[in-house]
């Protein structure tokens, strides 16, 4: 840990949303968790957190879904803080203002985006001066998918889906999202599944293939390699996904997939005029609460500005 003049102010720190392009699930192991080998991919849809001084943590939160995110310690941003707070035994509080833009149980990381947002903003506002590596070791303490939002791009996860590789992936892609108001309870979705699945593999793998084509860039190439274990799961929990999969039949969709455990599609594009011909079709058949367009990789937690920093540019 290196001394760090703590920033004086508010920060504001920006982290992305993510995408399973592939998800593969193990046998639940005694410890009741499922090994996993999953793609990543950030993308172009944010959680923003400002935090400002305090003189104890505190959460509040504006923007999408925000009435169904808890403010108290149940929120991971929150846990993040106090994680931080723990870690370095700095007694300085903080007020985390939070203006969501991932949905709320939709399998996007929107939660371990904040946590990821609130440790580097914490870290910035008190000076505890961790590097990205100590951010990420406490990052993954919190959930499975806060230390991806930290590093943001495209990575490949095992483990929980926290032991991640960078993973290399050319060009842009374009991604159609179909969001439905009612969430998927990961832990529900993941009991499905065992209950479907008669012999699961002990040891999931991402074929190299897939690989492959990011580094390609070819959405072309990747169309017939997105896969998701818990697509059925999810659909027998929320039927709608269904009816979002038969609407997309009669689109341009490269290809289609949830995303982690649901319940958002999300529905591969050629390009973006291709993506926002799939988005009006999908408008049209009404199967989505609300369809978005957003693009990926693109990066994961980052400084977006402080007051000391505005400052000092004036």
């Amino acid at each position: 840990m290196t001394e760090v003049e703590p920033a004086s102010g508010a920060v504001h720190v920006r982290a992305p949303g993510k995408i399973n392009i592939a998800l593969k699930v193990g046998a639940k192991q005694d410890d009741g968790y499922h090994p996993l080998a999953t793609v990543f991919q950030a993308v172009s849809l944010y959680e923003d957190i400002v935090a400002e001084p305090d003189s104890r943590i505190r959460v509040s939160v504006t923007g999408r879904h925000a009435d169904r995110v808890p403010t108290d310690e149940r929120n991971l941003a929150h846990r993040a803080a106090q994680l931080l707070a723990d870690a370095t035994g700095t007694e300085e509080g903080v007020h985390l203002r939070i203006t969501k833009g991932v949905p709320t149980s939709g399998g996007m990381g929107g939660g371990s985006a904040d946590a990821a947002a609130a440790l580097l903003a914490c870290d910035l506002l008190w000076g505890t001066g961790l590097a990205r590596e100590e951010l990420g070791h406490l990052a993954a303490e919190i959930g499975a998918d806060v230390p991806f939002a930290l590093t943001g791009q495209t990575a490949l996860g095992l483990g929980r889906g926290d032991v991640l590789t960078p993973a290399l992936a050319r060009g842009r892609f374009h991604w159609v999202l179909a969001l439905l108001e009612d969430g998927l309870s990961t832990p529900e979705v993941f009991r499905a599944w065992d209950v479907m699945t008669t012999t699961p593999p002990p040891a999931p793998a991402i074929p190299s293939e897939l690989m492959q084509a990011l580094v390609s860039g070819d959405p072309h190439r990747l169309q017939n390699l997105l896969v998701n274990d818990l697509n059925a799961p999810a659909i027998r929990l929320q039927p709608r996904i269904a009816d979002v999969f038969d609407a997309l039949e009669s689109t341009s969709a490269l290809a289609r997939v949830v995303s982690g455990s649901g319940p958002t599609v999300v529905a591969l594009a050629a390009d973006h005029a291709a993506a926002l011909g799939i988005a009006n079709s999908l408008r049209r058949a009404g199967v989505a609460d609300e369809v978005l367009v957003v693009t990926g990789p693109t990066s994961g937690a980052r400084l977006i500005e402080s007051v000391r920093a505005a400052e000092t540019e004036g």
